[in-house]
């Protein structure tokens, strides 16, 4: 009864709309009303500027965070690795949900991929980090988010199955589950990243002046 409790907790925590309450505070929006129409990092990137951007993205990944620590309130769970694996898995995939499908704000929500980042960062830091890693490597060579989130979600169950090892068969299947879902729940994203006509987030703005500088003097000379 009490595992119930705390995974409800954590499907409220995800709820949080940390976009839609910048959006309304700052801006005096709803933010799914622009770009995309999602309610996470990636469009508030896109709508809002990278300085809100990345308040979000770093609430949201409190939020996963927040959520699979719950476990610690139950003593049981502190002296049983395994029990505690699966426990953290769905704690944070009920946070997940919650951010996909947020009680406070119509269940119109984001993504998750923030979420499930921070979940990660929960239950396996050293993986997590590695799949944080092929996120900003990706992002600073195309400042595109979804194709950042598409790669880093591919590098979890790379890192899980092959490069760690992990024994654990449901934290395999989790791994496998979250590559798939980031994925399908970016089927636009990668059709427009196909046809050329996906937004870039407005970041490594002087990198790009320095590179449209060279390229100019290039075709000078």
């Amino acid at each position: 009864m009490k595992e119930v409790v705390l995974i409800i907790c954590a499907y409220l925590i995800g709820s949080i709309p940390t976009a839609l309450l910048i959006s309304k505070k700052f801006f005096g929006i709803d933010i799914r009303d622009y770009g995309s129409g999602n309610m996470g990092a990636t469009n508030t990137f896109r709508v809002l500027g990278s300085r809100y951007g990345t308040i979000v993205m770093v609430f949201d990944i409190l939020k996963g965070v927040l959520a699979s620590s719950l476990y610690e309130l139950l003593p049981f769970y502190a002296s049983d690795e395994l029990q505690r694996t699966n426990f953290i898995i769905g704690l944070g995939l009920a946070a997940v949900i919650g951010h996909i499908f947020p009680l406070w704000a119509n269940f119109k929500g984001g993504k998750g991929v923030a979420t499930l980042f921070g979940m990660v960062l929960a239950l396996q830091p050293i993986i997590a980090l590695s799949c944080v890693g092929v996120f900003l490597f990706v992002l600073y060579l195309t400042r595109y988010v979804s194709l950042s989130s598409i790669l880093a979600a591919i590098m979890l169950p790379i890192s899980v199955l092959w490069i760690w090892n992990e024994n654990e068969v449901l934290y395999r299947v989790f791994a496998l589950l979250v590559a798939f879902m980031v994925v399908f729940t970016h089927q636009k994203n990668i059709s427009r990243l196909l046809r050329g006509v996906e937004s870039r987030i407005p970041i490594f703005k002087s990198r790009d002046r320095r590179k449209a500088r060279r390229k100019g003097e290039e075709d000078e000379d």
